[in-house]
């Protein structure tokens, strides 16, 4: 033992090093000041409102929960410990906040309080209503805040007067003013309500839950709790029904109308001033959607653009469908080959790229995250850069090589970078000084970050794969020199629908470079259903999981066998969430290939996961059930396919999770036995480690070159101590 800290130790304290960096950008319309969250160092959990003034370059704190709660702990309700669990928020204070059109005025919640800040003045009041409170947000002018309580819509005036409701729900089950979690969970949507330009009106989400089965989620840690009663969509079975008014601060409500029969996924919506609210709505088998916008003197609804594809799902992207200042549709569409930005009726991008999503729309231009697309000469693996596109053309805003993301509002950019020869993030705020021939874009600050330096450094090598070129990268022990032979091999992957691992950010590679300073050689693989180069290449899984994900690891391993030090007798594989449903159905059918393996949070009957997901994906399960057969590790047809030949695998889940329920992990368990299949099982009491958005590694307490062996009679079951 030594005094260093090690890393699994580290990576939990500081939240996998996101406490101290700064997130949550907004940026002032007259590019006076620059808004964010930011803890005080790399291991305090609780975030402050930060006020950075771009003329004189200081930051100020604009609301320190440590002040406002007298250091009193916060006490979260369920409700918002159900949104912090959709949003993958793990830590404290203020962890989000709103403001309003001239971000003068911002308001958060504190233990299920409401907040407001003045952002110029630098004063914060608690207003006096009715808690506990959820996702506050100011009226465009700053007048009134909005907020959701007890399932109520209310609104009270910014000086904490005048305080009413708008809408109330008229029974047990009913919501108003927050999504459900079909959106929540899988649409990114995680508003239920939106302000009028003017600051009169709002559109509110109804959300009516008692359609939805219910499942009891237990803590067998503390048998004297009582099971937790969770409205779980699961696939083929009944969604929430979800529907929308228009609500007056005078006290009118004016219902919007839409064949929600044939269209029920409520996915966007947008209101602006650059024309009425634009809604998108989805069918349950999201291969039609509608772009719709609604007339807010009648509550009727028209439909602006309508898309299908009968044979592969339609995406959701961020930042769209938006209106431009001058009333143009823009949106983002797979055409051609492509994924392209769509302003009016013209695609703006071509094959070159592969758009992300839409982080601003200027009067001239739109701000776009974007990747390189099907027809790049050059493709940087694992790279996404920031662009501003009109009809000129595309100009890249990011110069660096690495992964950038953007907020911007007027002349002033805030840019995100991170790189893969360096840890962290970077901040620069540039300020756009236009000339006769070009914009110059100058650095005017930087927002320093307070997170805590890596106690070791990841070195990925990215490479473009076998004959499918697919995206890799591979991580070798630190001091390890050519010559030094053949390396024991871990494969890493996700490997699923919305999850990127192979990316030009070296936070994302620091688990996989420590198991590989344990001796191995590291693979990760982002195979075909990974959001890269092309929309063939994501809707590749259509109907088929178990067959393109696994052979496109397969496919890497061998390819990467030709360049690098891999002893392709030693394979194991790791993975969590969807990760976790390839590495067990990795040596469950591939043992010629993989050797161990270690599934955590496995996904492993498609019925047991939520709707929104899974039906994108393998369809209804009662109109396609061999589908969902083959897909599954537990079904009998799904074991049809497994070999003979055994390999140790362990299985690692949360009996807490609500999102993938232990009995996934307890229905593969049953199941192995059944089939004689020796296996071991680690539940972790309390925890619920599922997130495949996002690296949640959960580094292990020790480093084993083999997994224990396991009784021939059935599984071990493992005790877990968490530190």
């Amino acid at each position: 033992m030594t005094g260093q800290l090690s890393f699994p130790r580290q990576y939990a304290r500081t939240q996998r090093y996101s406490l101290g960096a700064p997130r949550s950008f907004t940026v002032a319309p007259d590019g006076s000041r620059v808004v964010f969250l930011r803890s005080r160092s790399g291991t305090d959990r609780s975030h402050v409102l930060w006020v950075l003034d771009l003329d004189d370059g200081r930051t100020r704190p604009a609301a320190d929960p440590d002040a406002l709660l007298g250091g009193a702990s916060e006490e979260l309700s369920a409700e918002e410990r159900a949104r912090r669990e959709r949003t993958r928020e793990g830590s404290a204070g203020i962890v989000g906040y709103a403001v309003d059109a001239a971000c003068e005025l911002a308001a958060f919640t504190l233990s299920g309080r409401l907040y407001v800040a003045e952002l110029r003045g630098g004063t914060t009041a608690e207003l006096p209503v009715p808690g506990p409170v959820a996702d506050p947000r100011p009226a465009p002018d700053g007048r009134h805040v909005a907020y959701v309580a007890d399932g109520a819509l209310r609104v009270v005036a910014a000086d904490g007067t005048g305080d009413r409701i708008l809408a109330r729900p008229e029974a047990s089950g009913v919501t108003w003013g927050l999504a459900e979690f079909a959106a929540a969970e899988e649409m990114d949507r995680h508003r239920g309500f939106w302000w009028s330009p003017t600051g009169d009106a709002l559109l509110a989400a109804r959300v009516d839950d008692r359609p939805v089965r219910r499942w009891w989620i237990a803590d067998p840690a503390h048998p004297a709790s009582a099971p937790a009663e969770v409205a779980y969509p699961a696939a083929g079975t009944p969604n929430a029904e979800v529907t929308l008014a228009l609500l007056g601060l005078d006290g009118a409500r004016t219902d919007v109308e839409w064949d929600r029969a044939r269209y029920p996924y409520l996915a966007r919506v947008h209101w602006s001033a650059g024309g009425p609210p634009l809604l998108l709505v989805q069918a349950r088998d999201q291969r039609t959607q509608v772009c719709l916008e609604v007339n807010t003197a009648t509550g009727a609804t028209r439909a602006l653009h309508t898309e299908e594809d009968p044979a592969n799902w339609l995406e959701l992207f961020p930042g769209v469908p938006a209106w431009t200042p001058d009333g143009r549709l823009v949106r983002v569409a797979d055409e051609g080959g492509a994924r392209a930005l769509v302003v009016g009726d013209r695609a703006l991008t071509g094959p070159e790229l592969f758009v992300h999503a839409v982080l601003d729309i200027g009067a001239d231009d739109v701000l776009v995250s974007a990747s390189a697309g099907p027809a790049a000469t050059d493709p940087e693996t694992g790279e996404s850069h920031v662009y501003r596109v009109n009809e000129r053309g595309a100009e890249r805003i990011s110069r660096q090589a690495g992964r950038h993301s953007a907020v911007r509002s007027g002349a002033v950019t805030v840019l995100v970078s991170a790189a893969a020869d360096r840890p962290g993030t970077e901040t620069v705020v540039l300020r756009d000084g236009y000339t006769e021939t070009d914009t110059d874009r100058k650095p005017v600050a930087t927002v320093a970050s307070l997170a805590e330096t890596p106690v070791l450094a990841a070195r990925p090598r990215f490479a473009r794969a076998g004959a499918r070129h697919i995206p890799s990268a591979v991580l070798l022990p630190t001091g390890y020199r050519d010559g030094d032979g053949p390396l024991p091999v871990l494969m890493d992957p996700y490997g699923g629908p919305h999850g990127a691992r192979v990316v030009a950010a070296q936070q994302a590679h620091l688990t996989s470079q420590w198991f590989a300073d344990q001796g191995f050689a590291v693979i990760v693989a982002d195979g075909r259903g990974t959001p890269h180069t092309s929309p063939e290449w994501v809707k590749a899984v259509r109907d088929d999981f178990a067959g393109a994900t696994l052979d496109d690891q397969v496919e890497a391993l061998r390819a990467l066998a030709d360049a690098y030090p891999l002893d392709l007798d030693r394979v194991a594989i790791r993975g969590w969430s969807y990760g976790g449903y390839l590495a067990a159905l990795a040596v469950l059918r591939r043992p010629d290939v993989f050797h161990a393996g270690i599934a955590g949070a496995p996904v492993t009957d498609w019925r047991l996961y939520d709707t929104h997901y899974t039906e994108r994906y393998l369809g209804l399960p009662d109109e396609q059930p061999d589908v969902y057969d083959r897909n599954s590790l537990v079904t009998e047809r799904g074991l049809t396919d497994v070999a003979d030949e055994h390999r140790p695998l362990m299985v690692i889940h949360g009996l807490a999770d609500d999102n993938v329920v232990a009995a996934h992990t307890l229905r593969l368990s049953s199941a192995l036995l059944a089939a004689g299949r020796p296996h071991e099982v680690l539940p972790l009491s309390g925890g619920h480690p599922h997130d495949r958005r996002q690296e949640q590694s959960g580094a292990p307490r020790t480093a084993r070159c083999a997994p224990r062996r396991t009784s021939e009679r059935g599984p071990t079951w493992s005790s877990h101590t968490q530190e």
